[in-house]
């Protein structure tokens, strides 16, 4: 089998609709000859019946990264489908209502909590379950949205995001000498379920169209999925800890 992924065994979190850039990474990898195995966490029949929008089967595994059972016997349930893993997709982030939207000072710490083990601690934990998976080395992908800057609207996400970030950093210093890489993906803002859950997330929209060099297409989800992907690749094999922004140039020009 020929394709940028071919022989390779990636394992994709994230996977809500067809309109998710996990979906675009399963579709792709697919298509480049990588096998897929999916996670849900929720909505078992919903995935599922997105899974079969793809090009081929892949098998869907219940997938909660704030509960440790789940995450203790992971590597065992991936195992029934392949014997070890060369990428996982980190796309997961959730915060409640009141941490996004405007509500930055008045958002419970209890609430942020929440925000910040689904959004940041779980790369860590997702990195620790899927590790034995990787004996040979292999790659660990995230997705963030550049938290250098306080954006409106986005509160403990942004607070969460900056976390991930630094958490990446640390993650390639402690995986490095296992041969795994971990990088993440800083896209621009998209049209996904995840976007229509925040509050006011189109006062994004306009200002990125308009000052992005390269243009920017608000429900084009590739190019975030192929930079997902060429990272999972062997086209990266030396790099690691680093942020590889998808946005347009967005984040390169002042107003």
């Amino acid at each position: 089998m020929s394709g940028l992924m071919a022989g390779k065994r990636l394992l994709i979190t994230g996977v809500i609709t067809d309109q998710s850039i996990a979906f675009s990474v399963a579709r792709l990898a697919q298509e480049q000859g990588a096998t897929v195995v999916l996670t849900w966490y929720g909505r078992q029949s919903l995935v599922e019946r997105i899974a079969k929008r793809l090009p081929e089967d892949a098998p869907v595994l219940e997938l909660d990264v704030t509960n440790a059972e789940h995450l203790g016997s992971l590597a065992d349930r991936v195992r029934e489908h392949v014997d070890g893993l060369d990428g996982v997709l980190h796309a997961i982030a959730f915060g409640p209502q009141s941490t996004l939207g405007g509500g930055f000072m008045t958002a419970p710490w209890e609430d942020v909590a929440v925000a910040l083990h689904a959004s940041t601690y779980s790369y860590k934990a997702l990195a620790v379950a899927t590790e034995p998976l990787m004996d040979k080395g292999g790659s660990l992908v995230g997705l963030t949205f550049d938290a250098t800057l306080a954006w409106p609207v986005y509160d403990w996400m942004g607070v969460a995001k900056a976390g991930l970030e630094s958490a990446n950093r640390y993650l390639a210093r402690y995986l490095g000498p296992k041969g795994i890489r971990v990088n993440l993906v800083s896209a621009g803002p998209l049209r996904t379920m995840a976007a229509k859950s925040i509050p006011g997330f189109e006062a994004f929209e306009e200002a990125w169209v308009d000052r992005a060099p390269l243009g920017w297409n608000l429900t084009d989800l590739e190019p975030a999925a192929k930079a997902c992907l060429a990272l999972m690749s062997d086209w990266f094999p030396a790099t690691t800890g680093e942020i590889v922004h998808v946005d347009g140039g967005f984040h390169a020009v002042g107003a």
